[in-house]
């Protein structure tokens, strides 16, 4: 049990700030170093469970999770968006920042921020959270300005990012100074169109209305004393455990690599700091995650870009025997495979030309037409194994291709009902 007995409204009470005595590890009720911290997080989760309503219970562990990590960003490489989403206005988005506030490391609450170089001078002073709220319409791409702001909030989940920003110096004159913009940052609107790579380094939690008062009102007047003593345990329980998260490494996952290892690790390796069933919870927020990006790639949600899939598609057509396609063939499969993308009908208004087809690979992967034995022109299947594996569209085992000379498809390739390529 917490130290928040009753949190959850069983007793129909307003939590109190007695209610977090023991938190300190003082009294020998599960204070140990050990257990401090997982009872800290626990703590907070049942807070957050009191006021916020979710779509998905496990979302709570993620924002407990997530307000913990900022007082450790400094110590975890990476710190990811987290992105607040509803389908509708009144579901709680501004309540959760709210209470970030109160939570989270020195944070920061504006509906804007008028200037990327404002952003840029408040964090080089002291590591801030960043809490939007709105961003549906203060991040919108077509207000001015806005691409630079979206820039900084990519470049600084990561440490070491700076941004160069004009400084006054003495004599009237200018100098340029690399200022950090590394910080935990915090986004809450209605179904944001944020850039693909924002999202890509974002942790998503949606937030549903609560019609039927299933969650108590966050009245600030009677609460605000112990929210913010319960913020000040949550920094004091993760400054005591600060190289214990600097230095863990815990394993994630299959398939938590690259950047979903970097926005997913630093929360893994506050649970795996806490101990107990932290580190279990951390894998299943990781293992959702996981199978909704799974699910996304699958249902075609995602936005790949054009030469992504020319690569995906020209492994659909390819059969596993066959080591050589001239490019009159390829493209012909390719068309007759996904006539909406490279047929006439294409956004570009023409079908797939080789011309068109050669500089899309070759930039995105550095594949090349070639000649067969014969002197036909067009492309081995062996020049896509490296790129078909980097991109997960082939496993990571697949044998590689026999080095023995290509062969050329001689016959015309058909298709039921169509004429020969």
């Amino acid at each position: 049990m917490t130290g928040f007995d009753g949190l959850a409204g069983s007793d129909g009470g307003v939590p109190t700030a007695a209610k977090l005595d023991g938190l300190d590890g003082s009294d020998g009720s599960g204070g140990s170093d050990g257990g401090v911290l997982a009872e800290t997080l626990e703590t907070v989760r049942g807070w957050l469970g009191t006021y916020i309503s979710v779509a998905d219970d496990l979302d709570l562990d993620l924002l407990t999770l997530w307000a913990a990590h900022t007082h450790v960003a400094a110590e975890t490489y990476t710190t990811p968006r987290l992105v607040l989403d509803s389908p509708m206005p009144g579901s709680g988005k501004t309540t959760v920042l709210e209470h970030l506030q109160r939570l989270c490391l020195r944070p920061v609450q504006a509906a804007s921020i008028s200037s990327p170089a404002l952003l840029a001078r408040m964090l080089d002073k002291e590591m801030r959270t960043i809490l939007l709220d709105e961003v549906d319409r203060t991040l919108d791409p077509k207000k001015p300005g806005v691409d630079e702001l979206v820039a900084i909030l990519n470049s600084g989940y990561k440490r070491g990012a700076t941004r160069p920003v004009l400084v006054p110096v003495q004599g009237g004159a200018w100098d340029v100074s690399e200022m950090s913009t590394y910080s935990p940052v915090a986004m809450a609107g209605n179904a944001p169109a944020l850039p693909d790579d924002t999202r890509s380094r974002s942790i998503r939690v949606l937030l549903m209305p609560d019609l039927y008062g299933t969650v108590t009102s966050s009245d600030w007047e009677e609460i605000e004393p112990v929210a913010v003593e319960l913020g000040e345990a949550l920094a004091d329980a993760l400054d005591r455990f600060r190289d214990d998260v600097r230095s863990a490494r815990p394993a994630l996952p299959s398939g938590c690599v690259g950047r979903l290892k970097e926005k997913w690790n630093p929360l893994a390796r506050v649970a795996d700091a806490a101990g107990g069933r932290w580190p279990d919870t951390a894998a299943a927020l990781i293992t959702r995650d996981l199978e909704e990006v799974e699910m996304e790639r699958q249902e075609g949600l995602l936005k790949l870009p054009p030469a992504v899939v020319l690569l995906r598609d020209i492994h659909a057509v390819w059969g596993e025997e066959e080591r050589f396609h001239t490019t009159a063939s390829l493209i012909g499969r390719l068309v007759a495979h996904n006539p909406d993308y490279w047929g006439d009908a294409s956004p570009y208004g023409r079908q797939l030309t080789a011309q068109r087809m050669g500089r899309m690979l070759a930039q995105s992967a550095k594949v090349r037409a070639t000649k067969d034995t014969t002197g036909a022109r067009g492309y081995a299947r062996a020049s896509f194994a490296r790129a078909w594996r980097s991109l997960g569209i082939t496993p990571p085992s697949e044998p590689p291709e026999p080095s023995e000379p290509a062969k050329p498809s001689n016959e015309p390739l058909t298709y039921e009902g169509d004429e020969p390529w």
